[in-house]
């Protein structure tokens, strides 16, 4: 199973955006994490429609587009015509989860569900066959910067188990207080999606991307 580092262009500097992500490519990233806050799922405000419009098929970059918002089934649509090639949205956000699924699937585009720390891994058995990618967040969504939550470890592994049990390869994608110092435990845990934002565009964007995909290739 290959391992992707997905850098989160939350932490980006958008007078560069072209330039670093241009970075992100050159120096082997695959994913480009797009999150996308309402202000009242979590307590942020991002970006949305024409930043993704005006960046997609750049550097031939998987667009990653993390929906933190309500009701997310009413910008699916939208979100599939502006360049998501991935459209992930939140269990705890959804009405109706498989409905939202079925909708992704309906627009030809990949389907993610996250789960927030408080959430059970055990929500998702119900669609483990329905969705390409579950992304497990290891800090509180809405803010960058936070703290990795160990106890999101457990979620990984647990997660991985239940894929495996039934022969599913899925993506396992974590997001949050991801660093070089400790991505090698959230990869022995099962995962193989890494979202990261200050450790990429903090410093030298080439030297960090580059020293994840070193130590991605120890998993090879």
């Amino acid at each position: 199973m290959d391992r992707i580092l997905a850098p989160s262009i939350l932490a980006a500097d958008f007078n560069v955006l072209g330039e670093q992500i241009k970075v992100c490519a050159d120096k082997g990233a695959k994913y480009l994490h797009f999150d996308v806050m309402d202000g009242m799922f979590v307590p942020n405000i991002s970006f949305g429609l024409p930043v993704l419009a005006s960046i997609q098929g750049k550097e031939d970059l998987v667009m990653d587009v993390h929906l933190m918002i309500e009701d997310p089934i009413r910008y699916v649509d939208k979100f599939c015509e502006a360049g998501a090639d991935i459209v992930n949205v939140h269990y705890e956000a959804c009405g109706n989860v498989q409905t939202v699924l079925d909708k992704i699937h309906g627009c030809g585009k990949k389907a993610g569900i996250t789960i927030k720390p408080g959430t059970s891994a055990e929500v998702l058995i119900p669609y483990l066959g329905q969705a390409e990618l579950f992304l497990v967040m290891s800090v509180e969504p809405g803010l960058g910067g936070q703290a990795f939550i160990p106890g999101a470890l457990d979620k990984i592994r647990r997660l991985r188990a239940l894929l495996e049990e039934r022969g599913l390869d899925a993506d396992v994608e974590v997001d949050g207080g991801v660093y070089h110092r400790n991505v090698r435990d959230v990869l022995e845990a099962g995962a193989n999606v890494i979202v990261s934002g200050s450790s990429v565009f903090r410093g030298n964007i080439a030297e960090n991307v580059s020293a994840f995909v070193e130590i991605f290739k120890d998993y090879e």
